[in-house]
């Protein structure tokens, strides 16, 4: 089974960035390569119980088991040795990428709170596109009562892109919430 934005990118969204860029090749068109996952867990370094709840809760959201993310360095104030658990990542890729992106963009999105759109600038000057969220509890797959603890996560989007204008083109067609540009941010 295709996932929906896959479907999406193909039928719609590809046609599309042909004509607005004027491509000749359709390997040139941009594309989202991965999305990356990472869940910094400062708390571990004296609970280790969130940190096994952080992976837990991102592989659930995720759909794949994560990497546990060591510390490459011992820092003494911060009671912190080298190779000792600090987070967890996932990187996600093909059909796995696409449909956490749907429930990103339709489930996850929709429910934080006081949420008005997220930031046009947070590319990094080659299309890629991060952002953060303050609580993975948005996530409709985690339990409330089971997952009580509030923890944050970053999502890196990856891009083929080779700008942020055809970044923030390609993730607006998928149907990233942007948030509105005023007048006065265009001067």
């Amino acid at each position: 089974m295709v996932p929906r934005l896959k479907e999406k990118f193909d039928n719609e969204i590809c046609p599309a960035m042909v004509d607005l860029l004027g491509l000749k090749n359709l390997h040139q068109i941009p594309r989202i390569e991965k999305i990356i996952i990472n869940m910094g867990v400062g708390s571990a370094v004296g609970e280790k119980k969130h940190l096994e709840d952080a992976a837990a809760s991102m592989a659930l959201i995720a759909g794949q088991k994560p990497v546990i993310t060591k510390a490459r360095k011992s820092v003494a104030n911060f009671r912190l040795r080298e190779g000792q658990g600090i987070g967890c990542k996932v990187t996600l890729r093909r059909a796995k990428m696409y449909e956490f992106l749907d429930r990103l963009i339709s489930l996850a999105l929709p429910r934080v709170r006081d949420f008005r759109g997220i930031s046009r600038t947070a590319f990094d000057g080659q299309g890629n596109y991060s952002l953060g969220l303050n609580e993975y509890t948005v996530f409709p797959e985690l339990n409330p009562d089971k997952f009580t603890r509030v923890q944050g996560m970053n999502i890196c989007i990856v891009t083929s892109a080779e700008s942020n204008e055809a970044g923030l083109e390609l993730l607006s067609r998928f149907g990233l919430p942007f948030k509105a540009v005023d007048a006065n941010e265009q001067n």
